[in-house]
């Protein structure tokens, strides 16, 4: 894979508080939550690399001096990373917006909370943007169940692919076509950006808006239903489920980090322990995650995430045995 270096970057936004994920958003943005042991951000950062991306621009808010800590420079990832941050979350085009005088080349953007596996590779969708055959390429997928669908932006287009109109958290869904939180666009965005109004549902300034504000003005905006299963950290108990298919996908009983304690007699069964954790007492531990360098004590933990001792989430209707 050739490197984009100079050609095209890499953003994500990652300035979001995630008040739904609470307690874990109160010590830890969802960005770094770990994914078998991993921060979500460095699966993003992966994908990128992997379509030859080089430089990165994540745009942060909510205890963003974590994230910067967590990444550095990015060079342990094998990209440079550039952390601007946005100072007012009034949505996603405004976030983005922060990053006009910074980004000059077009850009893959990702949501910083979301997991997601691919049905085909990312890089034609760059390849189209940068030769100037779309000025912008939405990442999507066939969602049957109409619930998920208003959650995320329904996409209307045509039989080539062309998307013709985009709408933010639909109450009438009409189609199945599901935005995934992952896109390709040129610079024209922020010419569409800086015409964004707020919106009367939530008060801010969506970046579906911007995008619908592109196909008005008649530039090329294309989707491209290659994701296979799209995963938001959204919830607590979303911690725990993507854990776990990602477990069963990966073909593993358990994950342990380094400098796990336990004594002799406790059973792990499904489950992702963190680095540096001590477990007390020969206990069972069951469909969870033991976030890293926590001290468990409880007798049993059976579908939970375990944040320290004071904190252990319980996560009733997490499918424990997904298929990879």
């Amino acid at each position: 894979m050739d490197d984009l270096q100079g050609r095209m970057v890499g953003v994500i936004l990652a300035a979001g508080k995630g008040a739904r994920m609470y307690p874990f958003s109160e010590r830890s943005p969802k960005p770094i939550l770990p994914i078998l042991n991993r921060p979500l951000l460095a699966h993003q950062i992966a994908v990128m690399c992997d379509c030859g991306i080089t430089d990165v621009h994540i745009v942060v808010g909510h205890l963003g001096y974590q994230i910067a800590s967590v990444f550095g420079d990015g060079s342990k990832y094998g990209v440079r990373v550039r952390f601007v941050e946005q100072e007012s979350t009034l949505g996603l085009a405004h976030a983005l917006g922060a990053l006009e005088t910074q980004v000059q080349v077009p850009f893959l953007l990702m949501l910083g909370d979301i997991y997601f596996h691919l049905q085909a590779p990312l890089r034609p969708l760059l390849d189209e943007v940068l030769a100037g055959k779309a000025n912008a390429n939405l990442v999507s997928m066939y969602e049957p169940d109409p619930e998920m669908v208003r959650r995320n932006f329904i996409i209307q287009a045509d039989e080539s692919g062309r998307v013709h109109r985009v709408i933010e958290k639909p109450r009438y869904v009409d189609s199945q076509l599901k935005g995934c939180g992952l896109y390709v666009f040129d610079p024209h965005i922020f010419d569409a950006i800086r015409r964004t109004p707020r919106t009367a549902m939530r008060d801010e300034y969506e970046i579906t808006d911007s995008i619908q504000i592109l196909i008005n003005d008649g530039y090329v905006v294309r989707h491209h239903p290659i994701v296979k299963q799209d995963l938001n950290l959204t919830k607590p108990e979303d911690l725990l489920a993507i854990n776990l298919i990602e477990l069963d996908r990966a073909g593993l009983q358990n994950l342990i980090g380094e400098r796990v304690a336990a004594p002799q007699g406790t059973r792990i069964e499904h489950s992702v322990i963190g680095d540096g954790v001590v477990i007390r007492h020969p206990i069972r531990i069951s469909n969870s995650v033991i976030m890293p360098n926590v001290v468990v004590d409880s007798a049993t933990d059976l579908n939970s995430v375990v944040m320290d001792g004071e904190h252990l989430v319980y996560c009733h209707g997490v499918a424990t045995g997904v298929a990879p």
